[in-house]
């Protein structure tokens, strides 16, 4: 009897653990689309878009570095180096080489950083079509 007294003790704090999953307290990054569509491109073409983000925490967000999955997603040093505020907005640009190759892509990008969240990761994805196919 002890025994199963003890079990449902290990596993009634696991649960506890468990459920209170990421902490509540600290910066926290959220993004206005963990995804961003670049349709359909032409090859060679110059393509940039911009992630915008807040600080939806209680504290100041640091970010570390942002890195793309492969060398034909490029990430210009554009974000925030600073803190950013509980409430504070920033933006970080995302450049895909569409010199690389045709077709469909769709790449991660990793934002490592002070979050509650841990290391975020979003998504560009698109189709490059071949020079002179009018995209």
């Amino acid at each position: 009897m002890k025994k199963a007294i003890a079990i449902l003790a290990v596993l009634f704090a696991a649960i506890q653990m468990h459920a209170q999953g990421a902490p509540s307290e600290g910066p926290k990054i959220t993004f206005e689309a963990d995804v961003i569509d670049f349709g359909n491109v032409a090859q060679g073409s110059e393509q940039i878009r911009t992630f915008k983000f807040t600080n939806t925490g209680t504290a100041p967000l640091v970010i570390q570095s942002i890195k793309g999955q492969c060398g034909c997603t490029s990430i210009p040093d554009s974000w925030p180096k600073g803190p950013i505020p509980p409430g504070g907005t920033g933006t970080f640009q995302v450049k895909y080489d569409t010199t690389v190759r045709v077709g469909m892509f769709d790449k991660k990008i990793s934002i490592t950083s002070n979050a509650v969240n841990g290391v975020t990761e979003v998504k560009i994805k698109g189709n490059v079509l071949p020079s002179g196919s009018g995209g």
